[in-house]
């Protein structure tokens, strides 16, 4: 297989290095266990593992291989087993805080084109949660494309209203209706997948992600679950990230269900998704304006006057507080863990000496 079929293109090609050719296979990772690797080359899937020197020298979970990276490898074995040396630098890259309070990256994919952000038209359509999966994305320079799953289940007018409010809020989103159950929308669906080009689906578990893909492969290969009929949510089908490569050399991941998502350090994303209430920022009386509580703030004006919605006004501030404190927790993370590396380093230099 031509590595440009798993999307290897000319951004990859300018940003690896061509010394590392006499040593190493460039290939790209197609699932991530708990311990290991899946990787491909032009020939096949292989199971791999990080060197040691890879393992011991990673400071975060942002230094390992994740699903859709591209990276040096070596393979053994008649090409059974592989060791990745190295990451390639990546062209984009979709992350969030880990679940609960532990405050660190958690990876979801690499070196994705286009996200698409699926949401049914049931229990699971919720405004403010498409924002935040929108900051993830945008942050990462990744293109999203809203699809809108089960529009069997509610009348035209509905579903045209429900689009309405998403595109007054995000003009530049596109949405995309569809059904599992009838297909409608499927097509449509098919035509964005850009052959040679990464896409990645993901929501909340029961919002029809698997069936989805099902579809777009033509194939019954991934099992699903059946949604609790109380609350609309499901269970989670997908229990690992792997990169599918379509008939058409379109190539789709598949996420597991994300019921919590927060955000570390996504000034970036919340500034593209809430871009009519951060340009409002320049014209605040001061420049270190929170937004919340200050005479002459431009934001708060515009909420008064009706310009701003208070939902999504609300939504902004607490994504911003929350991004704000995640990221000083971190940094004061990894400035603990950078001192603690160097008093293990002073104390085996130390006994080095005595001896």
């Amino acid at each position: 297989m031509n590595l440009n079929k798993l999307g290897f293109d000319k951004w990859f090609l300018d940003n690896t290095n061509p010394s590392k050719s006499a040593n190493y296979e460039i290939a790209r990772v197609t699932a991530v266990n708990k311990d290991s690797f899946e990787i491909k080359n032009r020939e096949k899937d292989v199971f791999a593992e990080v060197t040691g020197k890879l393992l011991f020298s990673a400071d975060s979970p942002t230094d390992f291989p994740t699903v859709g990276d591209w990276v040096y490898a070596q393979f053994y074995d008649n090409d059974s087993f592989a060791v990745i040396n190295e990451i390639i630098p990546r062209k984009s890259l979709l992350k969030r805080k880990t679940a609960g309070k532990k405050t660190e990256y958690q990876l979801i994919a690499a070196n994705i084109d286009t996200a698409f952000i699926i949401q049914s038209f049931g229990a699971d359509y919720n405004l403010r949660r498409l924002e935040r999966y929108l900051v993830m994305v945008n942050d990462s320079n990744i293109e999203p494309v809203v699809l809108l799953s089960k529009s069997d289940l509610i009348t035209e007018h509905e579903r045209d209203k429900k689009i309405a409010d998403i595109k007054a809020l995000m003009p530049e989103v596109q949405a995309v209706e569809f059904s599992n159950l009838t297909h409608y929308g499927i097509n449509r669906i098919k035509d964005m997948l850009i052959p040679e080009k990464t896409f990645c689906l993901l929501g909340s578990s029961g919002a029809g992600k698997t069936t989805l893909l099902n579809n777009l492969t033509d194939d019954y290969l991934f099992a699903t679950n059946e949604i609790r009929e109380k609350d609309g949510k499901g269970r989670h089908t997908t229990t690992r990230r792997q990169l599918i490569s379509l008939k058409n050399d379109a190539m789709i991941i598949d996420t597991p269900g994300m019921r919590e998502l927060g955000n570390i350090a996504v000034s970036a994303g919340i500034n593209e998704t809430f871009n009519e209430i951060t340009d409002l920022s320049d014209q605040c009386l001061y420049k270190d304006c929170s937004h919340t509580n200050e005479n002459g703030c431009a934001i708060l004006q515009a909420l008064k006057d009706g310009i701003i919605a208070e939902e999504r006004y609300q939504n902004f501030i607490r994504i911003s507080k929350e991004t704000a404190y995640n990221e000083l927790s971190y940094f004061e993370k990894r400035k603990k863990d950078k001192n603690f590396g160097k008093l293990c380093k002073s104390i085996m230099q130390h006994k080095k000496n005595k001896k």
